[in-house]
């Protein structure tokens, strides 16, 4: 019985600091930071080019990725282990000239894009995050990384490190955003969708350009003048007081409100069974 308990139990419990960051929906403003950085890596922009709908459906691949990543933070051990198990088939036919998706190199940059998107977003439109819980955040987010066939060695050992590891990916010449990284930029920050007019897209697209790293904002050749400046502005004053005055409940993305719950009953079913 606790065995089976177990196996619908999350991962990380409700107050880790996993759950505490992810499942804020202001963090779905950064889903176009991430994937615009990931682009600039070439290993990362050929493989997403080459076996992928993603000039047609560049949403789609958006939203898969927001899925995975939920069931992982917020899905059982049986949900969150599917996930993986999924993530990885795909990776292991995704390979080219230069490049394969299971480089444990190209797997740390990828993840590396989310942990500090998912970070960098909190701290700007929720609330501040303490040097203690950032460093928890990146001990848990490393536990995850091993389900997606990341070694443990391949991650820089401490939040400093990690840091050192970013610092050292925007200045080096790993990255290269060159005109196929800026194509498929474009479909990332103003979709193909019917009926929907470019300007529509605008402010997302100064917000995404806004949260960039300077050096991949320059080289996308995005521009950030005064009216997206300010959009910005007006933004990260205004949503952490909206965040703050809405019921907890509303404060969370829909599965880590439902497996809430779930991780009640299964603590008490296991407790019970002790």
């Amino acid at each position: 019985m606790a065995t089976e308990a177990l196996a619908h139990q999350t991962l990380f419990p409700p107050d880790s600091v996993t759950w505490k960051v992810n499942q804020e929906p202001a963090l779905l403003l950064g889903g176009g930071r991430a994937l615009l950085m990931q682009l600039a890596h070439p290993g990362v922009a050929a493989g997403v080019d080459e076996h992928s709908d993603f000039r047609q459906r560049p949403l789609r691949r958006l939203l898969r990725t927001l899925q995975l990543t939920m069931e992982l933070s917020f899905g059982t051990r049986r949900e969150a282990l599917a996930a993986a198990r999924q993530i990885n088939a795909v990776h292991r036919h995704v390979q080219g000239h230069g490049y394969s998706a299971t480089d444990p190199r190209l797997l740390l940059w990828v993840h590396a894009t989310l942990l500090d998107s998912a970070t960098l977003l909190y701290r700007t439109f929720v609330g501040p995050l303490s040097e203690a819980e950032e460093a928890t955040y990146y001990a848990e987010a490393k536990a995850l990384g091993g389900l997606l066939g990341i070694p443990h060695t391949a991650y820089p050992p401490a939040l400093a490190d990690f840091r050192a590891y970013l610092t050292a990916m925007l200045a080096g010449d790993e990255l290269r955003v060159d005109d196929r990284a800026r194509e498929l930029a474009s479909y990332v920050l103003r979709p193909p969708l019917r009926a929907v007019p470019g300007a529509a897209y605008w402010p997302i697209q100064a917000i995404t350009t806004a949260l960039l790293p300077e050096r991949l904002r320059r080289d996308y050749r995005l521009r950030l003048g005064r009216s997206e400046r300010l959009l910005f502005r007006t933004v990260q004053a205004g949503l952490p007081w909206l965040v703050r005055a809405l019921p907890p409940r509303l404060r969370q993305v829909p599965p880590a409100r439902r497996n809430r719950r779930t991780w009640k009953d299964t603590e008490a079913t296991v407790q019970a069974a002790d």
